[in-house]
């Protein structure tokens, strides 16, 4: 694909995802953030990220669905604890509101999707669920699984069934 092409679809992606371009790049702000503390073994920065007016959810790979705020940081705090930080990174991040459409005001949720990259483990595909809370937008949802191929994620609009 041409970058010209690129550009185009990146424009695309933005044009629909219901979130204007400060809530776009706020969102996308945060899973970065969720990123970083990840990366680092960040224990402490890694419990500031996660919402603490939702019940969150938390799908590691591999692991069988945790619930709740204490069994999500616990299972944070396990993996960050790790004598090896993980090599851990996010490629190809899009943002989109979660909710009522966008005429209905700010958006107070919204969804990243991405590939997550670790260092000699390969690819996986990645969901994060933010909520805007006390000016922030906190995770309150973290799915990633291995899939066939991550070669040409796609993003339709408008697409409710799948």
């Amino acid at each position: 694909m041409t970058d010209q092409h690129e550009t185009a679809r990146e424009t695309d992606l933005v044009s629909s995802s219901g979130l204007d371009e400060a809530e776009r790049r706020a969102v996308l702000a945060a899973n970065d953030a969720f990123y970083r503390a990840f990366a680092a073994g960040d224990a402490a920065v890694m419990a500031d990220l996660w919402s603490r007016s939702l019940l969150v959810a938390c799908i590691h790979p591999g692991w069988a669905p945790l619930a709740g705020r204490q069994a999500v940081l616990d299972s944070w705090n396990a993996i960050l604890a790790a004598p090896q930080p993980t090599q851990v990174s996010c490629r190809d991040a899009w943002a989109s509101r979660v909710g009522p459409s966008a005429v209905d005001g700010p958006a107070d949720r919204a969804m990243v999707i991405c590939k997550e990259v670790l260092a000699g483990q390969g690819l996986l595909a990645a969901t994060n669920l933010f909520v805007r809370e006390d000016d922030a937008w906190r995770i309150f949802h973290h799915h990633a699984g291995p899939v066939a191929a991550l070669s040409g994620m796609t993003h339709e609009q408008d697409d409710p069934v799948h």
